[in-house]
């Protein structure tokens, strides 16, 4: 039996100043699927994250935007996890990628937080045997400068080549619930395009 995906959560910083950065893709990303299935986030205190309840192919599924600031969001994810006594491998979570261009958007089962401090947290506390949505942002060519480049506003290019991804990626999640990770992996790695919805 297949662990369905009932939690997306993306990865980001609350703050308003924090919206258009690289490092706040993984927002981007469930903002997205809120939007196209008419979702809307509201704060839930007990999560410390804002969460969004939308249905998708007769599954219910809940958006989570932690604002526990990035460094800190396993807190948030093990904590809906816990409540709605869901397993790691119910999870999918959304980040920024410096390791892919962004004109690359990956699925990946498992591993390590390849440096990414919200990666980092999760794994602490819900170990590893998640879902990831590795989202490309680039890299900025010098390991000393990843934070400063994660944290500017994005680039007019760049963010326009994240937004094709993220829209091509939520077009597979319809996928990824129904069938399963290599299917979703396959369409999602080749650029085929599924309308599923």
């Amino acid at each position: 039996m297949k662990n369905t995906i009932l939690v997306i959560a993306g990865l980001g910083n609350p703050e308003e100043c924090h919206r258009q950065t690289l490092h706040n893709s993984g927002f981007w990303f469930v903002d997205e699927i809120a939007q196209q299935y008419e979702g809307i986030f509201k704060y839930e205190k007990r999560f410390n994250a804002d969460v969004c309840k939308i249905n998708i192919s007769n599954y219910e599924l809940r958006l989570v935007k932690p604002q526990t600031y990035m460094n800190a969001s396993g807190y948030s994810v093990q904590s809906i996890l816990n409540y709605y006594k869901l397993s790691p491998e119910q999870l999918l979570v959304a980040h920024d990628e410096i390791d892919l261009s962004p004109d690359k958007i990956r699925f990946k089962i498992g591993g390590g937080d390849g440096g990414h401090n919200g990666l980092r947290d999760i794994i602490k506390l819900c170990g590893p045997d998640f879902i990831r949505l590795r989202i490309g942002v680039g890299h900025p060519g010098n390991k000393d400068e990843v934070t400063k480049y994660v944290l500017r506003k994005a680039p007019s290019d760049i963010k326009t080549e994240i937004r094709k991804n993220i829209d091509r990626a939520v077009s597979i999640i319809p996928v990824l619930i129904d069938k399963d990770l290599s299917y979703a992996m396959k369409a999602l790695h080749t650029g085929e395009i599924i309308n599923n919805k």
